[in-house]
């Protein structure tokens, strides 16, 4: 059927190597049930917390640290993701059991935590139809994505006791503000469609829609396929920058990543994910539906897409940033800084045309 696999793995990068003898000291210590002689292997498609896969004896485990460098906290805060899997694993089956966080630096040289590995299958930009993606079954899998997400923003916050879990009055106010430092803090250059975007965003605010828990970077490459059934969403990955916040902020982050066929062709090229395939459902398709499942209005929608690319092009920014200083010679950020130009495009041309849908005409 089709050419894509369970995610492959690899020597970690130059620089990014672990210290096994260290690590195998501390979980023998700190978390016996993990003890053993440890095989290291890194996940080498992510682009902001490092990602290796531990083999002790047949057990397979995955470590999360933060990237060598890094200076954003709170987007690489390893105990934020390990406490919402923590609370999410006993109630909610598609969040990964955590098995250990560790918050002493002296360890590997940063915080992380060990979680189960899930085996299944990520889909990444790249993937084509002729990989064995047919108009059906993206249908169905867009369709269950989005379902997902609705899942996950009607999570018992109760349950998982994360009731406390970050501080929803304000959020979206906090959220503008907030990416608006966190680009001056990375910038590199002067792009002025930031400055017009930014600014339309501090201009436009919608009140608050709700508290729910939310992931905030929702996307196909951090869900897992059932590999016997590409419909069915298995695992949630990468929940650190989750929180209790505006659902809707949480689908716009969503939509930033979600390229329709019909957008120009160099966002294609952006290693978000294979959205603009044949049978995926619109933008249009994507909002109705979260609606209809939710009962969430959806009238602001265009403000929610629009913040959405703009937190998108910060991150990427972040990125570009750390490569520009040398804190990272990963060869692949090195045109970030155009990536993010265009997706602050994007939200230019939504804000022109007053609508998300059809950008291109």
């Amino acid at each position: 059927m089709s050419k894509i696999k369970i995610d492959a793995t690899r020597e970690p990068r130059s620089g990014e190597e672990l210290p096994i003898a260290a690590l195998e000291a501390y979980l023998k210590a700190h978390a016996p049930d993990l003890a053993g002689t440890i095989e290291v292997e890194q996940f080498p498609k992510g682009h902001s917390n490092l990602t290796y896969l531990l083999r002790i004896g047949d057990r397979e485990l995955v470590l999360r640290r933060p990237p060598f460098g890094a200076k954003i906290k709170s987007g690489h805060d390893m105990s934020r993701e390990f406490k919402v899997l923590s609370g999410l694993n006993p109630i909610f089956s598609r969040a990964p059991k955590p098995w250990v966080y560790c918050d002493d630096d002296s360890v590997l040289g940063a915080s992380f935590y060990i979680m189960e590995r899930k085996r299944g299958i990520i889909l990444r930009q790249g993937v084509g139809v002729s990989d064995g993606l047919s108009e059906d079954l993206m249908r169905k899998l867009s369709t269950s994505l989005i379902d997902t997400l609705a899942d996950v923003h009607n999570v018992d916050i109760q349950a998982a006791g994360l009731q406390s879990f970050g501080k929803p009055e304000g959020y979206v106010e906090r959220q503008v503000s907030g990416w608006t430092r966190r680009y001056r803090a990375a910038q590199t250059d002067d792009v002025q469609v930031v400055e017009q975007v930014g600014q339309w965003l501090a201009q436009n605010m919608p009140p608050d829609a709700g508290a729910t828990l939310i992931h905030n970077d929702y996307k196909y490459d951090n869900v897992v396929l059932d590999p016997d059934d590409w419909t069915k969403i298995i695992a949630i990955l990468d929940w650190e920058m989750a929180t209790v916040g505006d659902p809707l902020m949480d689908l716009g982050t969503t939509l930033g990543y979600w390229l329709q066929k019909d957008d120009p062709e160099p966002l294609k090229m952006l290693p978000i994910g294979p959205t603009h395939l044949p049978g995926n459902l619109s933008r249009q398709d994507f909002v109705e539906r979260y609606s209809k499942r939710t009962g969430h209005n959806v009238d602001h929608v265009l403000f929610y897409y629009a913040y959405a690319l703009f937190k998108i092009g910060v991150i990427v920014q972040q990125i570009y940033a750390r490569f520009v200083k040398g804190h990272t010679q990963d060869p692949r950020f090195a045109v970030m800084g155009k990536a993010m130009e265009m997706l602050m495009a994007q939200a230019d041309r939504a804000i022109d045309k007053g609508q998300i849908y059809d950008l291109n005409s």
